[in-house]
């Protein structure tokens, strides 16, 4: 998001002829879209060691259930046995949801990055003379942004908005929504 002139930093504190509130904005915007992305990069790290490690766990859980259904039935031993089945069936069962949360992370950081994108394009449009005033190029950005979404729910969500209905309004549609679906993850 280049402003297109040397200065970058905020002026705010001392301000001159120069000064801007749009390169005030896009400064701001510039950091909130580098904390989303560091955001994002420490936590996509971090997660996929675990999915492995979740992954993997299924692996030798699925093993050793398998060994254990292997083993003789003896009197001695088949209380043991037994109990030892159904601790493994708990431990894999446990697993798959890890996995299956990991699943949702995964979709948190894709609706990160559309922010950020938006963001980013946000910043481009208000910083650029030529399209700051069109209203052809900010019908643009918003139909880049609908592209975005990937549910109907987000695209509902975001024409309510365009349509004139509050934000919180709206995102609470949007979860009330998510939650009669059986989405039980918290989005906002």
């Amino acid at each position: 998001m280049s402003t297109g002139d040397q200065r970058r930093g905020s002026s705010a504190q001392t301000p001159d002829l120069d000064w801007s509130q749009v390169r005030e904005t896009v400064l701001m915007l510039e950091l909130a879209v580098g904390q989303i992305d560091a955001a994002m990069k420490e936590g996509n790290s971090s997660v996929e060691v675990l999915t492995d490690s979740f992954t993997s766990m299924a692996g030798y859980m699925r093993m050793m259930g398998d060994a254990l259904d292997r083993l003789p039935d003896s009197p001695s031993t088949a209380e043991l046995k037994a109990t030892l089945i159904d601790q493994a069936a708990e431990v894999t069962g446990r697993v798959h949801r890890s996995i299956i949360a990991f699943q949702f992370y995964d979709k948190l950081s894709q609706r990160l990055a559309h922010v950020s994108h938006s963001l980013e394009a946000l910043g481009c449009l208000v910083t650029d003379q030529r399209k700051i005033y069109s209203p052809f190029e900010w019908v643009g950005l918003q139909e880049k942004i609908r592209a975005k979404y990937s549910t109907r729910e987000e695209v509902d969500m975001f024409n309510a908005v365009m349509q004139g209905m509050p934000v919180k309004e709206a995102l609470e549609n949007y979860k009330a929504e998510m939650k009669d679906k059986g989405d039980d993850v918290e989005l906002f």
